[in-house]
C-alpha cells in the first residue's frame, strides 16, 4: 500500500482510513488495568546472537522508513517539471520542441531512475528487517514454549487446585502466540512507520512550514474522532463476544449433555435458552457495523476536508510567495505530511501487540520463574536408599488443601504399615482415605507431622525416586491417547516386550487384547475412549505392575468392573500384593476382606484397626458399613416386596471422541453452493440488501472523481491568471468537501443496512444450526466429525462467516465494478496510450496491494496449524497431570512435546525469508512502476500526445482503481471460507435423521400398563458396525415388575436400554411398549414415560430447583412437587442445610456437589416426572456405603407400582429384582428369579459367589 503519490498512498488511507485507525483495535477488550512484564524483559530469551540480529533489523526498518518521504521530495520535483513543460506549452508554443522535450524527457529519466534507486533499496531492506525479525522470534517462541512447559510438569499439586486447567491450556496456545506476535515484525513495522513519520514533519517543515502548520491543524481532529470510536467498538466488542460467549457456554452445556437432554425432552428448552442469549449479540453486532462505518464515514469526511484546505492555502501560498511555494512543494509538504501522520495510525497496532504480548508474558514468565518449589520431581536433591523394605509410617498426619484451608481433612492420623502387608481405608465419602495416598505419594506435604518409609521422612527423600517405587491404580483410570503398548510402557520407560506381555497376564487383560485386530498396538482413543471402564481399568493395573513396585497404591481399583471382570482381576491384584506393602480403599467392602489390616476413617482420623474378624467383633464403624451391604445368604428368599424397577446401564455409550479441528474436516462430500444459495439464505432481509447495494453504487464513484479533482487542482497551475487560478481552485476545494458528504452518507446508510441484515441473517442461522444439531439421532454424535468441541466451533464461527458472503460482500463487489468502470471510461477518453500502459502494470499493483494487506495481519499467527500436535499433547499432559506424576513421566511428554515443535519451528525458519520478500516486494512494486508510468507519461507530453494534466488524471483515476480492487480481493479468502460455512449449514439443515424427536408422528396411547420386551434385537453401534453387540436379545417385563439385566462389560445391557430410549434403532428385531413397536409411537411420548437415573448423573449449571424442573419439561413444575420429589431421594434435609437451600447453584456439571448428593437430585429429576418406567444404570455404584444404603431405599421406594429394569455389577442392590437377566454375548443366558437362578448353579450363581467370596 504503500507508494509515495496521491492514490497509491494517502489516498488509499482515504479508501480505508479506519483500517488502519480503528478496527484494528477492535478486539481490544476493557479490562482491569494488567500486570505486564518490561519491554526489554519481552526478550529475555534472546541469545546474543539475535539481539545483534534483532538491532540490525531495527537499522533496515529506520532507513525503509525515510523512503516513502522521500518519494514524495521526488515526485513534488517532477509535479514542478510537467507544470512547467505545461507553462512552456502556453506561453511558447514555437520553442516546445527545441528545449522542452529535451528538458522534460531528462529531468524525467533522472526521477526514473531516483524512483528505482529506491524501489531497489526498499526490496533489500524490507526483506532483511522482517526475515531477521521473524527468525529471532521463532527461536525465542520455541524456547520460551518449552520452559513454560517445563515449569507447569515440575509445579506440586497444590498449585493446579488454584490455576484451572481450561487456563493453562490457553496460555500455552494463545497466550504464547501472543508473545509470537509480539515478538516478531510489529516491532520493525512500528520503528518502520515511526521514522516515516518523524521524516514527513522534517521535509514538511523544511519545504514550507506554513503549509505544514495547517494541516497538522487538522491531526488532533482526526486522531481525536478516531480515539473516540475506537473506544467504543471496543466496548461493543467486547460485549458482543461476552454475550455471544454466554449463548455459547449454553451451545456447549447442551451438547456435552445430549443423551440427558433427549432423555428428558429438553430440545426445546435448550434451543429457547440458546435463542435467548442471541438476542443480546445481534443487538451489539449492529450496533458495531453501524460504529464503525461512521467512523470510517467520518474520517474520510475529515480526510477530503485536509485536501480541501491544503490545496486552497497552498494555492493562496503559491500566489503571494511563489518563491517559496511551488505546486511541488505544496504537494510535497501536503503528502509528506499526511503520509507521517497516517504512518503513525499505521504503526499505533503493532504497539498494541507489542502491548498485548507483554501483558500474556507476565503470567508465563512468572511461571516459568517459580522457584524454589518445596516438591519438585525434577529436583536432583533428597535421599535414594539402595533399596526399598516398605515399611510405611503416618505420624500424627493433620492436612487441609491449600485451596480449601478452611476444610480440615486429616486432623491428626496414626498409621503404621508393615513392609509386605497389605492394609484397606475405609470409611465414608470425603473422610480422608484418597488423601492419605496422595500425601504418601507426596503430591501434597502435611500441614503438621510426619510420613515415614522404612524410617526415613518422605520429606527427606528423592521426589522422582520415592514415585518410581510406588505402584498406583486408580478408580478413574487414565490412559493417553497412544497404543496399548506405550500407555503400559508409561509405567516403565524401559520396559521390554516381554514385561509388558507379564504385566498383561498378571493383570487379566491379555485375553480381551488378543481379540483386538492390532493386538498391544490398538489405538485406545483419546482418555482412552475406545475403550470400556472394565478394559481402561485392567490395562491401568497392568502399567502399575510393569515396574515390579515395592508399594501399591489400590484406590477402588476394581470398583469399574463387572462381577466377572472383577473377581478375576481381584485375583490379579491378590497375586500382585504378595510380597509387597499395599494400601487398598475400597468402597465395596468384600474385596478388602482379606487384608491384614482394616484401618476405620472418621472425621479424618483412624477411628479402629484390625482384621476383618476383630473388626466385626467390635461392631464399630467396619462393622455397620459391612451389615450395610451384605448379600442375603444364597439359599434365602428374597424381600417378597414388588420391585418395580426398569433399571438400565448406561456405562458405556459408543462416544469416540477425536481431537479433530473444523479446518481438518474432508471437504470434498460437502455439496457446491453457489452465491444465489447462499444470498438465498439472505432473502427476508431483501429491503436492506437493496438500499446496501445503492449505497455502494455511489460510494464507487467517489474515489473516481476524487483523482478528477486532483488532476484538475495540478492543471490548475498552469494557469498564469493568479485571480483564476484562485477562484477555479475554491471551486475544487469546495467539491472535495462535497465528495467527502457523500462518502459519508453512503458509508452509513452502507453500515446500517448490511449490519442489520448480516447480524438478523446470523442469528437466524445460528439458532436453524441448533435446533437442526438437536434433532440429529444419538448415533450422529458418536462420529467423531460431530465431537462437542467441533460442533460449538461451528456454531460460533460458520454463521458469522455466512454473514461475511453476503451484504457486506455484495456492496464490495458493486463497490469495485462501479470504481473500476468509471476509471476505466474516463482514463481512455483523456488518454488512451498512457492508459494502456498502466492497465499492463495494474496486476502488479493488485499483487503487491494484495500481499501487503495479508502481510498486514502478521505473519506469525499463520502457522498455528503446524502447532496442533504440540496443543494436544500439552493438553492431554495438563488435564492427567495427576497420572502422569504418579508414573514419573514427566520428562517423557516434556521430550515428546520438544519433539511436536520441531516440525513447526523448522518451517517458521524456512518461512521467515520468504515472508520477508513478499512483504519487501509489496513495498517495492508501486515504486517500480510509478517510474515507468511517469517516464512514458513524459514521453508523451514531450511529443505532444497529451497534456501533462490528463497524465495525472490517468494516473490517479487508474491507480485508484486498483487500490481499490486490491483492497477488496484481499477478502477473497473469506469468501471461500464462507461458501464451505455455508455448504455445511445447509447439509446439516438438510439432514434427516432417522429418529426425529421433532416428528409429530406415531400413536400416543392414553393408558400405558409398561409392558416391555426385546424380541429378537441383533445392533451394532453406527460408529463400530464390525462390532455385533446384541445377536438375537429375547427378554421381557410385566407392568409393575422389576427385571434386572447382569452380565460382564460389554455384554450389551446398556445397549438394551438405549434401544428401548429409542437412542438408536435396532438392525433386526422389534422393542415392544404395551405390545407395539416402539418405532410406531410418538418418540416425544415414549420417552416422557421414562425416568432415567445414570451412572454418571450429568447436571446442568444453574440451581438444584432448575436441575429437578428439568424431569418434566412438558409443564411447569412448581416447588411442592420439586421438594416432594427431593424427599423421596433423600435429599431434600441436605438442601435445606445449604445457605441458598433450593437456589444454590450446583456448578459446571454439578462440581460444585458431591457424587453421592449429584446421584440423589439425578433420582429427584426422575422422580419429579412420575416415569411409569424407571431407569436405573449402576444408580448407586458412585456411592460409599452409607449413603449407597439411604439412595438405595429411596429407589426401592420409587420402584413401588413402576415397571422397572435395573443394570448393577453390584448384585446385592438387585436380589430381590421380580426377574432377573444374565445377558452373555448379547443374548440371555439365562434369567429367572435369584432363589431360581442359584438353584440352577448357572452363570448368576457363579457371579454371585465371585462376589461374596470377595
Amino acid at each position: 500500500m504503500l507508494s509515495y503519490s496521491l492514490p497509491t498512498e494517502a489516498l488509499s488511507h482515504c479508501a480505508q482510513p479506519v483500517k488502519q485507525i480503528i478496527p484494528l483495535t477492535k478486539k481490544t477488550e476493557p479490562k482491569e488495568p494488567q500486570r505486564t512484564v518490561g519491554f526489554f524483559q519481552l526478550f529475555r530469551y534472546a541469545t546474543c546472537c539475535e539481539v545483534f540480529l534483532m538491532v540490525i533489523g531495527l537499522l533496515c526498518s529506520a532507513i525503509h522508513g525515510i523512503a516513502l518521504p522521500l518519494m514524495c521530495v521526488v515526485f513534488g520535483d517532477m509535479t514542478d517539471n510537467f507544470v512547467q513543460s505545461g507553462q512552456q506549452y502556453f506561453t511558447n508554443l514555437t520553442s516546445i520542441y527545441s528545449n522542452g522535450t529535451e528538458i522534460i524527457l531528462n529531468t524525467q529519466t533522472k526521477n526514473a531512475y531516483y524512483f528505482v534507486g529506491i524501489g531497489c533499496a526498499v526490496l533489500l531492506l524490507g526483506t532483511f528487517q522482517v526475515m531477521l525479525f521473524l527468525l529471532t522470534a521463532t527461536k525465542q517462541t520455541k524456547r520460551i514454549r518449552e520452559k513454560y512447559f517445563h515449569a507447569i510438569l515440575h509445579q506440586q499439586m497444590a498449585w493446579f487446585d488454584t490455576h484451572q486447567i481450561g487456563v493453562l491450556n490457553v496460555r500455552m496456545t494463545d497466550d504464547i502466540n501472543t508473545i509470537n506476535e509480539g515478538l516478531g515484525d510489529k516491532i520493525c513495522v512500528f520503528v518502520q512507520f515511526f521514522c516515516t513519520f518523524l521524516t514527513g514533519l522534517i521535509i514538511g517543515f523544511v519545504f514550507g512550514w506554513k503549509l505544514t502548520l495547517v494541516i497538522l491543524a487538522i491531526s488532533p481532529l482526526l486522531a481525536g474522532s478516531a480515539a473516540v470510536w475506537s473506544k467504543i467498538l471496543a466496548t461493543l466488542t467486547s460485549k458482543e463476544l461476552s454475550a455471544y460467549a454466554k449463548a455459547g457456554a449454553v451451545a456447549e452445556e447442551i451438547l456435552v449433555a445430549i443423551r440427558t437432554v433427549v432423555a428428558f425432552n429438553g430440545q426445546k428448552k435448550a434451543v429457547e435458552k440458546y435463542e435467548n442469549n442471541l438476542e443480546d449479540a445481534k443487538n451489539y453486532g449492529i450496533k458495531k457495523a453501524i460504529t464503525t462505518n461512521v467512523s470510517m464515514g467520518l474520517t474520510q469526511f475529515v480526510i477530503f476536508g485536509a485536501y480541501a484546505l491544503a490545496f486552497w492555502y497552498g494555492t493562496k501560498l503559491s500566489v503571494d510567495e511563489p518563491e517559496n511555494y511551488t505546486i511541488g512543494k505544496t504537494i510535497t509538504v501536503f503528502f509528506s505530511v499526511m503520509i507521517g501522520a497516517f504512518s503513525l495510525g499505521q504503526g499505533a497496532p503493532n504497539l498494541e501487540a507489542i502491548a498485548k504480548a507483554r501483558g500474556a508474558a507476565y503470567e508465563v514468565y512468572k511461571t516459568i520463574d517459580q522457584v524454589p518449589r518445596p516438591i519438585d520431581s525434577s529436583s536432583k536433591e533428597g535421599h535414594k536408599p539402595d533399596h526399598v523394605r516398605g515399611d510405611i509410617e503416618f505420624k500424627d498426619i493433620h492436612f487441609n488443601y491449600p485451596s480449601r484451608k478452611e476444610v480440615k481433612i486429616l486432623q491428626g492420623v496414626n498409621l503404621t504399615v508393615p513392609r509386605g502387608k497389605t492394609i484397606a481405608l475405609v470409611g465414608a465419602s470425603g473422610c480422608g482415605k484418597s488423601t492419605t495416598i496422595q500425601l504418601l505419594q507426596r503430591f501434597y506435604d502435611p500441614d503438621l507431622g510426619q510420613i515415614t518409609l522404612d524410617g526415613h521422612d518422605i520429606r527427606t527423600l528423592n521426589v522422582k525416586w520415592l514415585r518410581e517405587n510406588i505402584g498406583i491404580v486408580s478408580q478413574e483410570p487414565v490412559l493417553f491417547g497412544t497404543t496399548i503398548a506405550e500407555n503400559i510402557r508409561y509405567g516403565k520407560a524401559d520396559a521390554t516386550d516381554e514385561d509388558i506381555e507379564r504385566a498383561v497376564k498378571e493383570a487379566n487383560a491379555y485375553d480381551f487384547i488378543a481379540k483386538l485386530p492390532d493386538k498391544l498396538n490398538t489405538m485406545v482413543g483419546e482418555r482412552g475412549a475406545q475403550l470400556s471402564g472394565g478394559q481402561k481399568q485392567r490395562i491401568a493395573i497392568a502399567r502399575a505392575l510393569v515396574k515390579n513396585p515395592k508399594i501399591l497404591l489400590l484406590d477402588e481399583a476394581t470398583s469399574a468392573l463387572d462381577t466377572q471382570s472383577e473377581s478375576i482381576v481381584q485375583a490379579a491384584l491378590d497375586k500382585a500384593r504378595a510380597g509387597r506393602t499395599t494400601i487398598m480403599i475400597a468402597h465395596r467392602l468384600s474385596t478388602i476382606r482379606t487384608a491384614d489390616v482394616i484401618a476405620g476413617f472418621s472425621n479424618g482420623q483412624v477411628v479402629e484397626q484390625g482384621t476383618h474378624r476383630e473388626l466385626m467383633a467390635k461392631k464399630g464403624v467396619y462393622y455397620s458399613l459391612v451389615m450395610q451391604q451384605v448379600l442375603p445368604p444364597p439359599g434365602c428368599i428374597p424381600n417378597a416386596n414388588p420391585s418395580p424397577v426398569l433399571c438400565f446401564s448406561l456405562l458405556k455409550w459408543p462416544v469416540v471422541k477425536a481431537l479433530h479441528f473444523i479446518d481438518k474436516e474432508d471437504e470434498s462430500n460437502l455439496p457446491d453452493v453457489p452465491l444465489s444459495r447462499i444470498l438465498a439464505m439472505n432473502k427476508p432481509e431483501w429491503p436492506y440488501l437493496l438500499f446496501g447495494v445503492l449505497a455502494s453504487l455511489v460510494g464507487g464513484g467517489v474515489y473516481p472523481c476524487v483523482a478528477i479533482l486532483f488532476a484538475k487542482i495540478i492543471g490548475v497551475f498552469a494557469e498564469i491568471d493568479p485571480e483564476v487560478k484562485r477562484q477555479k481552485t475554491l471551486m475544487f476545494s469546495l467539491l472535495f468537501l462535497l465528495i467527502g458528504g457523500v462518502a459519508f452518507v453512503t458509508y452509513f446508510i452502507k453500515g446500517f443496512m448490511f449490519g442489520k441484515s448480516g447480524e438478523l441473517l446470523t442469528m437466524r442461522l445460528r439458532k436453524q444450526v441448533f435446533n437442526a444439531i438437536l434433532r440429529q439421532e444419538i448415533g450422529w454424535f458418536d462420529d467423531h466429525e460431530n465431537a462437542v468441541g467441533v460442533l460449538t466451533t461451528r456454531l460460533a464461527s460458520d454463521a458469522s462467516l455466512v454473514k461475511g458472503a453476503t451484504g457486506a460482500r455484495l456492496g464490495l463487489l458493486t463497490n469495485c465494478i462501479c470504481t473500476l468502470t468509471i476509471a476505466i471510461v474516463v482514463a481512455f477518453v483523456f488518454c488512451w496510450q498512457l492508459t494502456l500502459l498502466i492497465l499492463a502494470c495494474v496486476p502488479f499493483l493488485i499483487g503487491a496491494n494484495f500481499i501487503q494487506m495479508r502481510a498486514m495481519a502478521g505473519h506469525a499467527s499463520k502457522d498455528q496449524g503446524a502447532l496442533e500436535q504440540s496443543g494436544k499433547i500439552s493438553t492431554e499432559t495438563v488435564e492427567n497431570f495427576k497420572t502422569v506424576v504418579a508414573l514419573t513421566r514427566e520428562d517423557v511428554f516434556f521430550y515428546k512435546f520438544m519433539d511436536s515443535l520441531e516440525r513447526p519451528y523448522k518451517n517458521g525458519l524456512v518461512k521467515a525469508p520468504i515472508y520477508g520478500l513478499t512483504f519487501a516486494l509489496s513495498q517495492a512494486i508501486p515504486y517500480m512502476v510509478n517510474a515507468a508510468i511517469f517516464r512514458f507519461g513524459a514521453w508523451l507530453i514531450a511529443h505532444c500526445y497529451t497534456q501533462y494534466e490528463n497524465v495525472f488524471l490517468v494516473f490517479s483515476v487508474i491507480i485508484f482503481a486498483a487500490m481499490n480492487i486490491g483492497e477488496s480481493s484481499s477478502f477473497a479468502p473469506d469468501f471461500g471460507k464462507a461458501k464451505t460455512a455455508a455448504a455445511r449449514i445447509i447439509k446439516l439443515l438438510e439432514k434427516d435423521p432417522e429418529i426425529d424427536i421433532y416428528s409429530e408422528e406415531g400413536k400416543k396411547p392414553s393408558d400405558f400398563a409398561g409392558n416391555i420386551e426385546f424380541r429378537g434385537i441383533h445392533f451394532a453401534y453406527p460408529t463400530r458396525q464390525n462390532v455385533k453387540v446384541l445377536q438375537g436379545l429375547n427378554v421381557s417385563v410385566g407392568p409393575g415388575q422389576t427385571l434386572a439385566l447382569v452380565g460382564e462389560s460389554g455384554c450389551g445391557k446398556s445397549t438394551s436400554v438405549q434401544l428401548l430410549e429409542r437412542f438408536y434403532n435396532p438392525a433386526e428385531g422389534q422393542v415392544l411398549v404395551d405390545g407395539q413397536d416402539a418405532k410406531t409411537l410418538n418418540l416425544a411420548w415414549l420417552r416422557s414415560q421414562l425416568g432415567l437415573v445414570s451412572q454418571e448423573p450429568i447436571l446442568f449449571d444453574c440451581t438444584i430447583t432448575e436441575n429437578i424442573q428439568y424431569g418434566d419439561n412438558s409443564r411447569v413444575v412448581s416447588q411442592a412437587e420439586i421438594e416432594e420429589a427431593a424427599k423421596k431421594a433423600n435429599i431434600h434435609d441436605f438442601i435445606m442445610g445449604l445457605p441458598e437451600k433450593y437456589n444454590t447453584s450446583v456448578g459446571d456439571k454439578g462440581t460444585q456437589m458431591s457424587g453421592g448428593q449429584k446421584q440423589r437430585i439425578a433420582i429427584a429429576r426422575a422422580l419429579v416426572r412420575q416415569p411409569k418406567i424407571l431407569l436405573l444404570d449402576e444408580a448407586t455404584s458412585a456411592l460409599d456405603t452409607e449413603s449407597e444404603k439411604i439412595v438405595q431405599q429411596a429407589l426401592d421406594d420409587a420402584r413401588l407400582g413402576r415397571t422397572c429394569i435395573v443394570i448393577a455389577h453390584r448384585l446385592s442392590t438387585i436380589h430381590n429384582a421380580d426377574k432377573i437377566a444374565v445377558i452373555q454375548n448379547g443374548q440371555v443366558a439365562e434369567q429367572g428369579t435369584h432363589t431360581e437362578l442359584m438353584a440352577k448353579e448357572g452363570a448368576y450363581f457363579a457371579l454371585v459367589n465371585a462376589q461374596v467370596n470377595h
